[in-house]
């Protein structure tokens, strides 16, 4: 579902009554959404090694998935004005945590 069709209507009773740990539209759900975006960035250099990716998005702000990305393999986060400060920290964080432990991209 699509975040203008359901964040006023519905999702918020979906949160409270725990069938959400939190908003899929503002962190990422590693297990699911995640583990497609691993496949897909493996898959896509796989068949282009050059190949740039990345996200747009609330998820781009978000300091869990900004790390998660960086371990996916994404190149870049984007996100809205007032997150960027997050999502630089973040992004320098992670790329901190995993100096030396994988390829820099």
């Amino acid at each position: 579902f699509s975040r203008d069709d359901v964040e006023a209507a519905f999702f918020s009773a979906y949160l409270d009554k725990g069938v959400f740990a939190a908003s899929p539209f503002e962190t990422i759900d590693r297990e699911g959404v995640g583990r497609l975006v691993e496949i897909a960035v493996a898959e896509g250099r796989a068949a282009r090694p050059a190949l740039e990716t990345g996200v747009c998005g609330e998820h781009g702000g978000d300091p869990e998935s900004v790390h998660f990305f960086h371990g996916a393999g994404l190149d870049y986060v984007s996100c809205s004005p007032f997150r960027v400060p997050v999502a630089r920290l973040e992004a320098g964080r992670a790329a901190l945590d995993g100096a030396g432990t994988r390829d820099s991209r």
